[in-house]
C-alpha cells in the first residue's frame, strides 16, 4: 500500500517537512558525496551573491539555474564542489553601515571612537564584517528553503585572506607586465560616498530619468576688431554647477556657425551653430549678420561672470594665451550635436570626462571647484563652503542677479529632462572630479616576452597588449545566447582602462601598492609571504588580522630605489576584482584550504576552466564577466569559464521594475509560502532566459494550475486507484528491465525475474511508454546543452500527455470498471514506471514534489540520492512510429470535437458517424487499429470518415437510433451518479444505496458495478443515499 495523498495538500508546509528531513538525516551530505569517487568532473563557478540584505525573489531565478545543473550532473555521476559565495567587501555594505550608525561623513568613521582613527577604522571594519556574517546567514537559510543544495557550511566569502592575497597574486604580474599606473583623470565621483565611479560600475540602470535646471549662458566676445559691441558666445549647459571650472569654448571646425540680431535687443549679436538657429531664437530674431566655418572662431577670447573669483583669476593671469578662448574640438573626444544645445560646448577640463582629454589634448589648464563632498573649494569667493550637488541653486541665483545688475550673462534658462548617472550603491548624482587614481592600462604592451608562468602551459609569444589577450579570450567562450560574445566584445573593445582604486574608503581589498614619497617609485607586493620578507616594520602588529585596515597599513617596506621607508597606499581596491579572482581563490581540496592553484597545479586542472556559470546578463558584461575575464587573462591567458548562461531582467507581472510603493515587490519568503518554492523553480526554469520575466502570484497561479497540479493529480489517481486495486509493483527498476547497460541506473531496489510493462498489448502503455522514453532522451539531451526552457516545456507536454490521453482513455481500465486483471496490472506497472522515473527528472527543476511522489512510490531513502534514468535507444526507435501514429490521432480527435460543436451535440452522446477533413501527409490506413478504435473512444462514435476517403472500421458498425439513445441515457446516468458521489464527498470505495428510473433495470447489475451500489431500487428521481 502506498501513502495516501491529500487532496488539498499544503505544497509549502510539505517543502517545509521535507527541508527538515534533509538536513536533519543528512541527506545534503550524502548527496554531495555521492560521486566522490567518480572520475567524471563538473565544474561549476558560482558568482557570489552580496550579503548585504535578504535575498529578493530576483536572486532565487539565478540560485534556481545554479541548482538544478548540480543536481542534474550529480544524478549523472559527475564530481563535484558544489560551493556557493558570497561577496563581501565594499561600498555596498559600508553605505549600509554608515546608515546603521547614522554617520555621515569620512570624519564621522574616523571619530567612531571618539580620538583614536586607527581604533575607530578597526571597529568600522569589524562592523562590516559582522554585517556580512549576518546576512550571508540570511542568505543561505533562504537559499536552503528554495531547494538549493551546496557544501553551506564552506561557502566562499571574497573578504578571506585567500581570496585577498590571490588578488596581489594578480596585481602583481600585472606589474610585471607593465599594466598598472597612477593616472591624473576627470572621474565620474560619488559625493556622498567620496570616492570614484569606474566605467565598469556605470550601468545602464544607474541612470535617473531627472530634471535639471539648465541654462543658456552669454559669454562676451573680447574682440577688439567687431564692429558690434555686444558680441556673445552661446554656450549651453546642464550642469551650471561647472561653471566656474570653464576653462574654454569648443566649437567644430568644419560646421558653420551664425552671428544672429536679437529680436529683442537689437543690439546684442549672438554665435550659435547655423542649424541650431530656430530651434534657440523660438521667440524670433533681427538677422543673420554672417555664416563662418567654426574654424574662423578659434582663437576669440571671451569673458565669464566668474572671472572675479580669486582661483580663476589666478589660473587666467598664469595661461593667458588658453584661457577663456574658443578651441577646436576633436570629434573623437568631443563630438558636438547638431540637433540641440547652441553648437558651442562649455569646457570645464577638472569637470567632465570628455573635457578633461580634450583639455589634456591642447594643453589647457583647470580649475579645480570641488572637494571630495562636492562642496566649492577655497579660492571661490562666495561659493566656497558651499555643496554644489546640494545646493545647485546658488550659481543660477548669482547669474540672475549679474542680469538684473546690467552684467548680461544669461540668454535663457529651462527645466531639461535627460538621463544623469547616479552612484550605483547610495544613488546619488555623480559629479566628475580630476583625482590620482590607479588603473591596469588596456593599451600598453607587455614588457615580458616569451615568459612561462610556474603554473601555466601557455607561452606570451609576443608583447601584446591587455586588451587584445581578453578579447581572444572571450572568443574562447561559449556565450549563451550567442549575442552575449558580441556585448562583450563591444565592452573589451571600447572601455576604458581599469579604475581599480577606491579613495575615501575603509572596508575592501587593501590594494598593496606600495608608492615612495620621496623618488616617486611604486611597487606592487604579491603575496603575504612577500609581505612578510620586504617589512621592515608593523609586521607584529599586523600579525593575526586580516589584510584589511587599519592593521595592514601597520607593516612598511623600505623602497628598492632610494631606500626610504615607504607605506601602502591609503586606497581600497575596485570590488569587482574581488569576484574576479575567485576561479583561482575558490578551488581547493575540502572548499576551505589553501588554493590548489597555488598548492597543487595539476588537481586544479581538473576543476579549471570551470564547465559553466550563470547570471543575469544586465550589468555583468562591464562587471563580473569582465573581471573573470580580465584576470584570468593576466593570471593564465585561458578562459576562467567554457560556457556561461545569461539571464535576462525580472520584473512585476505589470510589467513594471519590482518596487514596495507599487506594490508589485514581493519578498522571497513570503513568495516561497505563498506560492510554494517548487512553482517558483518551476517558473524560472520553463522561462526563456533571453527575455525579461514578469514575476507574480497571478503567473504563479498559472504555472501552478496548468502544470503543478496535473501532475500532482495524476500522481494521486494512481496512488488512490492502485490501493484500492491492491496493486503491487513488482518492478523497481524499469530501465533495467528492457535492456539497460550494466550499470544500474532508475529507481533503486531489487531487480525482479517477471516480464517488463513493454510486454502490455494495450496500445495506450506501448504509447506513453515510448513518450517517456523519449522525454527522458530530450530531457537530457536539453540539460546538457544547458537549455532548461525547452526541457521544462518537453515535461510539461508529456505530463499533459499522460494526463490528459493516457489517463482518460485509461479509466475504465481501473477499479470497478474493468474485470481484466491483466490489462488491469499492466496499466497499474505502466503508470508506476513512469512516475517514479519521472520523479528522477523532475528532481532538479523541482526537488520537493519529486520527493514526495519518489519516496512514497519507490521507500527509497531520497530522489536526491539517484541516478538518471539509462534507455534503451533501441526502444526509441521501435516506438517512434507509435508515437507519430497517436500524435496524429489526437489531432483526429480534435477535428471530431470541433464538429461536434458546430453541430451542437455533446461527446456524452454516441454517434453512429463522423466525418472530418484534414490535411495531411500521413497515411491513414498505416495507422493501426488499435490507435483508430482509442480515437472511437474518444469521440464516443461508432464510426469515423476522414477526407470521404478513408474509413473506420472497415466493415461499418451498424446501430439504430434507438440503441444510440439508450447508450447515451445510461452515459448520462453513469455520469450524474458519479457526479453527486463526488458532491456529497464520497471515496471510489464507498457503497451506496440506489434510486434510479425503471427504463435502466436491464442494466440494474452493470450499474451496480460501475457505481458501486449495494442495492438498486427504482423510481422517478435519481437518489444517492
Amino acid at each position: 500500500m502506498f501513502k495516501s495523498v491529500n487532496s488539498n495538500q499544503n505544497f509549502s508546509e510539505m517543502e517545509k517537512k521535507w527541508l527538515k528531513h534533509w538536513y536533519k538525516s543528512g541527506i545534503d551530505k550524502k548527496y554531495r558525496e555521492k560521486n566522490s569517487k567518480s572520475d567524471k568532473y563538473f565544474s561549476f563557478l558560482d558568482g557570489p551573491i552580496t550579503a548585504n540584505n535578504p535575498m529578493g525573489v530576483h536572486h532565487a531565478w539565478g540560485r534556481t539555474y545554479k541548482d538544478l545543473w548540480p543536481r542534474f550532473y550529480n544524478l549523472l555521476g559527475y564530481k563535484q564542489r558544489f560551493q556557493n559565495g558570497f561577496d563581501c567587501q565594499g561600498l555596498w555594505v559600508e553605505v549600509e553601515v554608515e546608515k546603521e550608525l547614522e554617520l555621515h561623513t569620512k570624519k564621522d568613521i574616523e571619530n567612531l571612537i571618539p580620538g583614536d582613527s586607527k581604533a575607530s577604522i578597526a571597529k568600522f571594519v569589524q562592523l562590516c564584517k559582522d554585517r556580512v556574517k549576518k546576512f550571508s546567514d540570511i542568505q543561505t537559510e533562504q537559499s536552503k528553503r528554495l531547494g538549493y543544495f551546496a557544501d553551506w557550511e564552506h561557502s566562499y566569502f571574497t573578504m578571506s585572506d585567500e581570496n585577498n592575497y590571490m588578488i596581489w597574486n594578480f596585481l602583481k604580474k600585472c606589474f610585471d607586465h607593465g599594466w598598472i599606473y597612477k593616472g591624473r583623470e576627470s572621474v565620474p565621483w560619488c559625493p556622498r560616498c567620496e570616492t570614484a565611479i569606474s566605467q565598469h560600475e556605470m550601468l545602464t540602470e544607474d541612470y535617473k530619468e531627472l530634471v535639471h535646471e539648465s541654462v543658456v549662458l552669454k559669454f562676451k566676445v573680447k574682440n577688439q576688431k567687431s564692429k558690434v559691441e555686444k558680441e556673445y558666445l552661446l554656450v549651453w549647459t546642464t550642469t551650471p554647477w561647472t561653471i566656474p571650472a570653464n576653462i574654454a569654448v569648443a566649437v567644430d571646425e568644419k560646421a558653420d556657425y551664425s552671428l544672429i540680431q536679437g529680436g529683442i535687443s537689437k543690439d546684442s549679436y549672438f554665435w550659435v551653430m547655423k542649424d541650431l538657429v530656430e530651434k534657440i531664437f523660438t521667440q524670433g530674431y533681427g538677422k543673420i549678420i554672417k555664416t563662418v566655418k567654426g574654424k574662423k572662431l578659434i582663437g576669440l577670447k571671451y569673458s565669464s561672470p566668474f572671472d572675479n573669483l580669486p582661483i580663476v583669476k589666478e589660473v587666467a593671469e598664469k595661461n593667458l594665451k588658453t584661457f577663456h578662448t574658443v578651441i577646436p574640438t576633436d570629434s573623437l573626444i568631443m563630438p558636438i550635436s547638431a540637433t540641440e544645445g547652441t553648437g558651442l560646448i562649455h569646457t570645464a577640463v577638472s569637470a567632465g570626462t570628455e573635457d578633461f582629454l580634450l583639455g589634456k589634448k591642447l594643453g589647457l589648464p583647470m580649475i579645480p571647484v570641488i572637494a571630495d563632498n562636492a562642496d566649492y573649494l577655497p579660492g571661490l569667493g562666495f561659493l566656497t563652503g558651499q555643496n554644489a550637488k546640494k545646493h545647485p541653486e546658488i550659481i543660477l541665483d548669482y547669474l540672475r542677479e549679474e542680469d538684473k545688475k546690467g552684467n548680461d550673462c544669461v540668454f535663457n534658462i529651462f527645466k531639461y529632462k535627460h538621463r544623469y548617472p547616479a552612484c550605483w550603491r547610495c544613488k546619488t548624482e555623480l559629479v566628475w572630479k580630476v583625482e590620482d587614481e590607479w588603473y591596469i592600462a588596456m593599451d600598453r604592451k607587455s614588457k615580458i616576452q616569451n615568459q612561462k608562468s610556474k603554473n601555466s602551459t601557455t607561452y606570451n609569444l609576443q608583447p601584446t597588449t591587455l586588451r587584445q589577450r581578453m578579447i581572444e579570450v572571450a572568443k574562447k567562450i561559449k556565450w549563451m545566447p550567442e549575442f552575449g560574445l558580441d556585448r562583450e566584445l563591444d565592452w573589451l573593445k571600447n572601455m576604458h582602462d581599469w579604475l581599480i582604486s577606491k579613495k575615501n574608503r575603509y572596508w575592501g581589498l587593501a590594494l598593496p601598492i606600495y608608492e615612495c614619497e620621496g623618488c616617486g617609485e611604486f611597487e606592487v607586493i604579491g603575496s603575504k609571504e612577500e609581505l612578510e620578507k620586504r617589512a621592515v616594520s608593523g609586521w607584529k602588529e599586523f600579525l593575526g588580522h586580516t589584510p584589511h585596515k587599519p592593521f595592514i597599513d601597520e607593516v612598511k617596506i623600505k623602497c628598492q630605489k632610494c631606500g626610504k621607508i615607504i607605506s601602502r597606499l591609503n586606497d581600497v581596491g575596485n570590488p569587482w576584482l574581488d569576484a574576479g579572482i575567485v576561479a583561482y581563490s575558490t578551488i581547493s581540496e575540502d572548499n576551505h584550504s589553501q588554493p590548489l592553484y597555488l598548492k597543487n597545479n595539476k588537481e586544479w586542472r581538473k576543476w579549471f576552466p570551470a564547465d559553466f556559470i550563470t547570471e543575469s546578463f544586465p550589468g555583468q558584461f562591464k562587471n563580473w564577466f569582465y573581471a573573470l575575464i580580465a584576470m584570468s587573462t593576466v593570471m593564465e591567458q585561458e578562459p576562467p569559464f567554457k560556457r556561461v548562461l545569461g539571464f535576462a531582467t525580472q520584473l512585476g507581472e505589470d510589467g513594471r521594475p519590482m518596487h514596495k510603493s507599487w506594490g508589485n515587490a514581493i519578498e522571497f519568503n513570503e513568495g516561497a509560502d505563498k506560492m510554494g518554492v517548487d512553482v517558483m523553480r518551476w517558473m524560472f526554469c520553463r522561462h526563456n532566459p533571453t527575455d525579461n520575466m514578469l514575476f507574480g502570484y497571478k503567473k504563479a497561479d498559472e504555472v501552478r494550475r496548468q502544470f503543478y497540479l496535473m501532475l500532482w493529480n495524476v500522481y494521486k489517481f494512481f496512488v488512490e486507484y492502485a490501493n484500492l486495486d491492491k496493486f503491487k509493483a513488482r518492478y523497481r527498476n524499469f530501465f533495467d528491465s528492457v535492456g539497460a547497460a550494466s550499470q544500474s541506473r532508475g529507481p533503486k531496489s531489487q531487480k525482479n525475474s517477471v516480464s517488463s510493462p513493454l510486454q502490455s498489448e494495450n496500445i495506450l502503455d506501448t504509447w506513453i511508454l515510448s513518450r517517456f522514453i523519449s522525454l527522458v532522451r530530450i530531457v537530457e539531451k536539453n540539460l546538457k546543452e544547458f537549455n532548461a526552457n525547452d526541457a521544462a516545456l518537453e515535461i510539461e507536454k508529456f505530463v499533459s500527455d499522460l494526463s490528459t490521453w493516457f489517463i482518460r482513455r485509461s479509466r475504465d481500465r481501473v477499479w470497478v470498471n474493468s474485470d481484466n486483471k491483466a490489462d488491469k496490472n499492466n496499466f497499474y506497472e505502466t503508470l508506476y514506471y513512469i512516475l517514479a522515473n519521472l520523479s528522477i527528472i523532475i528532481s532538479p527543476f523541482m526537488p520537493f514534489v519529486a520527493e514526495e511522489i519518489y519516496t512514497n512510490l519507490t521507500g527509497g531513502e531520497s530522489v536526491n540520492l539517484e541516478s538518471w534514468p539509462l534507455i534503451n535507444l533501441k526502444l526509441v526507435t521501435c516506438n517512434l512510429k507509435l508515437e507519430k501514429e497517436m500524435e496524429m490521432a489526437r489531432k483526429i480527435v480534435e477535428l471530431g470535437q470541433a464538429e461536434r460543436k458546430v453541430a451542437r451535440v455533446k461527446i456524452r452522446i454516441p454517434l453512429a458517424n463522423i466525418k472530418i477533413k484534414t490535411e495531411t501527409s500521413v497515411n491513414l490506413k498505416s495507422i493501426s487499429d488499435e490507435v483508430w478504435d482509442v480515437v472511437l473512444k474518444e469521440l464516443n462514435i461508432k464510426n469515423i470518415t476522414v477526407n470521404n476517403s478513408f474509413h473506420y472500421p472497415k466493415i461499418e458498425v451498424k446501430v439504430t437510433e434507438e440503441q444510440l439513445e439508450k447508450e447515451g441515457k445510461l452515459r448520462e446516468l453513469i455520469r450524474q451518479i458519479q457526479g453527486e458521489r463526488k458532491l456529497k464527498g464520497l471515496k471510489p470505495d464507498d457503497k451506496i444505496s440506489l434510486t434510479i428510473p425503471k427504463e435502466f433495470e436491464e442494466k440494474k447489475d452493470w450499474i451496480a458495478k460501475k457505481v458501486l451500489a449495494k442495492e438498486i431500487a427504482f423510481g422517478d428521481e435519481i437518489i444517492i443515499q
